[in-house]
């Protein structure tokens, strides 16, 4: 499975909302992060939940603490498939 980011890219979370299971946090949705390391091949886990499995690449994303909640000066990092990122 070919890798659509790769480490240093800049991308956009999804703004999603769906009705039913996801991954992605709501405090991350719609904010802008940088692809740090890549996390294997694993099952959509939206999917999973509904007893579909469609591995994607799963990808390591830092965001800035001041990016998700408005302040900090730290960083946050976390694993999401490649549906819940689009590019910056």
């Amino acid at each position: 499975m070919s890798e659509r980011y790769r480490t240093g890219d800049r991308v956009r979370t999804s703004t999603m909302d769906p009705d039913h299971h996801t991954r992605l946090p709501h405090y991350a949705r719609g904010r802008r992060g940088t692809v740090i390391g890549h996390d294997g091949v694993h099952p959509l886990a939206d999917l999973s939940a509904q007893g579909i499995q469609q591995p994607q690449q799963v990808y390591l994303v830092r965001f800035s603490a001041r990016e998700l909640f408005g302040h900090g000066d730290h960083s946050v990092t976390l694993s999401l498939w490649e549906d819940y990122l689009s590019d910056e």
